[in-house]
């Protein structure tokens, strides 16, 4: 399989794998006071997160930019 889209960090990761990623380096806690929406601090789970994000394009917006955020500290 060619990479057709070598400059997007976000190609290939799944919003699940995202939101799993993000919630087992920071906890839901820490998600929460990072972006403040309720699927984060009100009995969290990536199932609910991820039905939230996939009809609320500004919060999925927010995710992404964390992930990035984090993968660019990562590679640094």
């Amino acid at each position: 399989m060619s990479n057709t889209q070598p400059n997007n960090p976000l190609h290939g990761i799944t919003l699940e794998q995202l939101v799993t990623e993000l919630q087992q380096n920071y906890g839901w806690d820490g998600l929460a006071a990072r972006i403040n929406i309720n699927c984060f601090k009100s009995d969290p789970s990536i199932k609910s997160s991820l039905k939230f994000l996939r009809r609320t394009p500004w919060a999925r917006e927010q995710v992404e930019q964390l992930y990035i955020s984090l993968i660019s500290k990562r590679q640094a």
